[in-house]
């Protein structure tokens, strides 16, 4: 069983990249309490005898070593530069202690290329995962056992949890404090960082415009009208005619521009407004799925199967209980 997630430690290896090592440091490591978010004990550790050199140069000291992971709910890798991920030369004492966290019901996650030390670790086999996509055919000969995709922005395995090249670290942390403690909490938190709070992991790696320019030709205020009108059911045909588009047009910029379909972005965004009705609000399941634009409970339960692998009710009781 996993444990609640409390005790976070990132490992920190020589030729770390520092927007990687950044990301659980924002996420996990800043005190958040006063603000009546939940508060973790957060460690930086070394993975290996110093001096431990950023690949841009910079050092970084840190008292705490690996015998921190023996009592971490979570451990972070993030990733290591190029060269030293092509040495693949990965202490063992580092590697043994990955496997024990998992062993003791821990977890662990990647950012990026940190996933090849999981892969050295075995932690890998037999298990689907992701890592930045100019390195997804390596990770896959490397290490033949895993399930590498290359096409997604995280993948969560239970224990192991794996995300794809830099931004995508910060999409799965959020989406592991989302799992642990709710919509409201990981809004809250993506607040604070001034990023979107949630990105599916099943979105695509490359997306021509990650951010969509704020002008007039592009889509933001399509995206817009859509996220007020997820209780209605929206065609693409009806979405090309508000961006004054062709259909084909419009599901190819939209693409472009989102990284996902139309219809699949819909019904993202459908999943997280019912996951929010079902954490904060008393109504029946059958209402939740009329506000959220499922049209009814069978068609709500469908989707949340496939989603998020449970069912409307059990999520309610795991997240209403919880608080």
């Amino acid at each position: 069983m996993v444990n609640v997630l409390r005790n976070v430690a990132v490992v920190v290896l020589d030729g770390f990249s520092p927007f990687e090592l950044g990301v659980p440091c924002e996420v996990f490591g800043q005190d958040r309490t006063d603000d009546g978010l939940p508060g973790y004990e957060f460690s930086v550790v070394a993975g290996e005898p110093g001096p431990l050199r950023s690949e841009v140069g910079f050092a970084l000291q840190t008292d705490a070593g690996l015998e921190v992971l023996e009592k971490a709910d979570l451990a972070i890798v993030p990733a290591p530069c190029d060269e030293r991920r092509a040495r693949d030369d990965w202490p063992e004492p580092l590697l043994a202690a990955l496997r024990a966290v998992v062993a003791r019901g821990g977890r662990v996650l990647s950012v990026c290329t940190g996933a090849f030390v999981l892969g050295a670790a075995g932690l890998l086999d037999g298990r689907a995962c992701t890592t930045h996509w100019r390195y997804a055919r390596r990770l896959a000969v490397m290490y033949p056992a895993a399930k590498v995709d290359p096409s997604v922005l995280y993948v969560d395995e239970g224990q192991v949890i794996t995300s794809a090249g830099t931004a995508a670290g910060i999409d799965a942390c959020l989406y592991l404090v989302r799992k642990e403690h709710g919509s409201r909490v990981a809004n809250a938190v993506a607040r604070r960082m001034v990023v979107p709070p949630h990105r599916d992991g099943g979105q695509a790696q490359f997306v021509e415009r990650p951010v969509a320019p704020p002008s007039y030709d592009t889509l933001a205020d399509v995206i817009e009208w859509m996220q007020r009108h997820l209780d209605q059911q929206i065609s693409v045909g009806d979405l090309a005619s508000l961006a004054a588009m062709s259909p084909r047009t419009f599901a190819r910029r939209f693409v472009q521009e989102t990284g996902t379909t139309p219809q699949r972005w819909l019904i993202g965004q459908r999943i997280l407004l019912a996951e929010q009705l079902l954490e904060e609000s008393g109504e029946t399941v059958d209402r939740i799925a009329e506000r959220a634009g499922f049209g009814n409970a069978t068609a709500l339960r469908h989707h949340f199967r496939i989603w998020r692998a449970t069912t409307p009710h059990a999520y309610r009781r795991l997240f209403q209980g919880s608080a």
